[in-house]
């Protein structure tokens, strides 16, 4: 689940918490010998930026821990939050030479990185990790999609139900748990950061969970930690069909 905790870092894939979600999912043992040659690993705390938008990025990677924002800046200086990194998420985009968007850590975060020249020359020999990024591309076009459906027509409560969801559904698919029935999870955003990627005040954001706990659509333990004893029932807040699509 994602918690604020000490981060340790693998040091071998089979050790890796997000291999089987992650780009090299498919690699068989001497593919990932040959991405071991030229990975790394990077650390940044809760508030770090990982690369500014417009800066020359020599490097891609996937999220292993923590959780990070996407952030475009205006002319005027305004900033808004286009998007989530989670666990096993990929960061970067071959091809191009800059960032497009600030990847900032909202949490202590770690990341598996692969140096960008030999990742993208690995990707033109390499069938599994061009067919396994293509994939993740379509989630992502896919999550973005259903996002702005979240931003553009659904009410507050919506709002916050269809972001606990999305979280509760991605948490249950990195643990290879069965995303239906009561899951449990704790919530990597705090409800500042929560406002600013919905698009409500602080104010809104609060009320809104505490009108979800108090009709017993979650339960909460502190701030953070989150149990939805019905995950049908929490789609059903969030405005979605049940057997819609699952953020992957």
């Amino acid at each position: 689940m994602f918690k604020e905790r000490t981060l340790t870092i693998p040091h071998e894939c089979e050790d890796c918490p997000i291999r089987h979600k992650a780009v090299c999912a498919r690699c068989d043992s001497d593919e990932l010998e040959r991405l071991d040659e030229i990975k790394y690993y990077r650390r940044f705390e809760a508030g770090q930026t990982v690369i500014w938008s417009g800066d020359r990025m020599d490097f891609v990677g996937s999220v292993v821990s923590g959780i990070a924002t996407l952030t475009q800046t205006m002319e005027d200086g305004r900033t808004q939050m286009v998007g989530l990194l989670l666990p096993s998420d990929f960061v970067g985009r071959p091809g191009r030479e800059s960032a497009a968007y600030d990847v900032v850590a909202t949490t202590d975060l770690v990341m598996c990185c692969f140096r960008k020249s030999p990742f993208e020359e690995m990707m033109t020999s390499t069938p599994h990790i061009a067919q396994r990024l293509l994939e993740m591309t379509l989630d992502e076009l896919d999550a973005a999609r259903e996002w702005m459906l979240v931003l553009g027509r659904k009410t507050a409560r919506e709002k916050i139900a269809s972001l606990l969801s999305i979280i509760a559904r991605r948490d249950a698919s990195l643990h290879m748990q069965n995303a239906e029935g009561s899951l449990v999870f704790d919530l990597p955003l705090t409800r500042e950061a929560m406002a600013d990627y919905l698009g409500l005040t602080l104010e809104t954001v609060s009320r809104q969970i505490s009108a979800l706990k108090r009709d017993g659509v979650i339960l909460l333990e502190g701030k953070r930690h989150v149990t939805v004893p019905d995950m049908d029932r929490l789609l059903e807040e969030a405005g979605d069909d049940a057997d819609g699509g699952v953020f992957a």
